[in-house]
């Protein structure tokens, strides 16, 4: 399975620093892959992904009370993908108050869960 790239790989596929060393914490992971999504560069985990960089945020798919508090602290906005209907399960956070790392591990731990990996929901 292929890695994310590391800070040394791939910099043409991360432009922000902030999503680098994202991957990097799963570099030695070997259930995490990577790829692009609705046009986005993200990590996946069972190839169904978990955090992806969308216009300079951290996007992040975790179960939906996670989201709604995240949301009700302005920390996120519930994600977009750009057909008017934010998803339930995804986070768009916001600025670099929240914890970029800690919410890619609770991310990886929510759709890794399953064997089959979660859908988009």
């Amino acid at each position: 399975m292929a890695k994310p790239p590391s800070s040394t790989g791939k910099r043409a596929m991360i432009e922000d620093p902030r999503f680098t060393a994202i991957a990097d914490l799963f570099v030695d992971d070997s259930r995490v892959s990577h790829g692009t999504m609705m046009a986005s560069y993200g990590l996946k985990v069972g190839g169904k992904i978990f955090a992806m960089l969308v216009g300079g945020r951290l996007v992040v798919k975790l179960p939906k009370p996670r989201v709604d508090a995240l949301v009700a602290a302005g920390l996120a906005e519930r994600f977009d993908p750009g057909h008017g209907r934010p998803m339930k399960e995804w986070a768009s956070l916001i600025g670099d108050e929240p914890d970029w790392a800690g919410l890619a591990r609770e991310a990886i731990a929510f759709v890794g869960a399953s064997p089959v990996g979660r859908g988009l929901g």
